[in-house]
């Protein structure tokens, strides 16, 4: 996998060019480049991005759906773990690019997989690693997802979060999850597993083998990761959105805390959250806690309708792919950006991507 430090850097001409010319040169490279590309739109890319998609969806999905399309050229318009999983997917002689090589994902990165394999080890030393499986969110590196393939577990999304546990139940294990805690804590309760019985791996803090040992005993281990889009949303935003909006409904992501979570009326994956919008009664009002311009862009789809965002929360990273960084990979398609994983990672992620989609 390409160096993050090392990425390709956009020419200044491109960074002045205005949007009409920007707009009008990205419309001649798509038409020149044909069938032979296709261009996956993350939800929480900013409008201008969206509009040139030829699809849009959350990140599993997109990385499906890359990979079923007759191109040889996909252009991942999100964040590198999402670049990641489409290359591990994708068919024989497709190729995967990231608009902008800086748009990492802080959360993938809270899981170093050095990190991984020390905390791995010291629950092997404290006897506890037979009856546990490694659960890694799609949010996470490619070498995450292959270390989950190598030791028998598996990936999930949100939406399939639940299963994973159910999975590993079946088998008499408990879950190791990474690296979203919020995720990992609302799942675990979600399934029946109280909430004293769940311990938090901090790989920062943590005593390696103290935690080996605590962990012993507990019913679910999640590791201490978070995405920041999500734990910016408080149990005090949920009820100024009720007094300030009778009637309302709640919805919010499962990254958000387990105490904003048990405070809203429904919550679920970003195509969850988009779902429930568009079923929702006309005239209603509903309030929804995730990635702001995807909630803006859902209040514009959803007219009738009340739609707003239980606060503002942007994230960056998505931010950072522009119409300037779009054209500059359409127009030296093959010479830049590119995401490649390398064989031996890809084989062993692919493993606990299956896994998964057999679940």
């Amino acid at each position: 996998m390409k160096d993050m430090k090392n990425f390709d850097i956009i020419p200044d001409e491109y960074r002045t060019l205005d949007e009409v010319e920007i707009k009008q040169r990205i419309g001649a490279a798509k038409q020149r480049l044909g069938k032979n590309l296709t261009i996956l739109g993350h939800y929480y890319q900013r409008d201008e991005v969206i509009e040139w998609a030829d699809h849009e969806g959350d990140s599993f999905e997109l990385s499906r759906f890359g990979a079923s399309a007759p191109a040889k050229h996909i252009v991942f318009c999100g964040v590198r773990f999402m670049a990641e999983a489409a290359a591990i997917l994708a068919s024989p002689g497709q190729r995967v690019y990231l608009p902008n090589m800086e748009a990492g994902c802080p959360l993938a990165d809270m899981a170093d997989i050095e990190q991984v394999e020390v905390a791995w080890k010291a629950l092997e030393r404290a006897g506890a690693a037979a009856d546990i499986v490694p659960v890694a969110y799609m949010n996470s590196s490619a070498a995450l997802k292959a270390f989950c393939g190598r030791m028998g577990g598996t990936v999930c999304t949100s939406s399939s979060a639940a299963k994973a546990f159910a999975w590993a139940k079946s088998q008499g294990k408990r879950v190791f999850f990474f690296p979203d805690e919020n995720l990992g804590l609302n799942t675990a309760i979600a399934s029946g597993i109280d909430r004293s019985d769940i311990a938090t791996w901090d790989p920062i803090t943590a005593d390696c083998e103290s935690a080996a040992r605590a962990a012993k005993d507990a019913a679910a281990i999640v590791w201490r990761g978070y995405c920041h889009v999500h734990t910016f949303f408080k149990p005090e935003h949920i009820a100024d959105a009720r007094a300030n909006n009778e009637g309302c409904k709640v919805v919010v992501h499962p990254e958000c805390s387990p105490e904003v979570v048990v405070l809203a009326d429904a919550n679920g994956s970003t195509s969850y959250i988009k779902k429930y919008a568009e079923q929702a009664l006309a005239g209603s009002t509903v309030i929804i806690g995730t990635e702001i311009n995807f909630v803006n862009r859902l209040a514009r789809q959803n007219l009738g309708k009340r739609i707003k965002p239980l606060v503002r929360s942007l994230c960056p990273n998505m931010f950072r792919t522009s119409l300037a960084d779009l054209l500059w990979t359409l127009e030296r398609i093959g010479e830049v950006n590119e995401v490649t994983v390398p064989a031996s990672i890809k084989m062993e992620a692919r493993i606990a991507l299956d896994r998964m989609l057999a679940l």
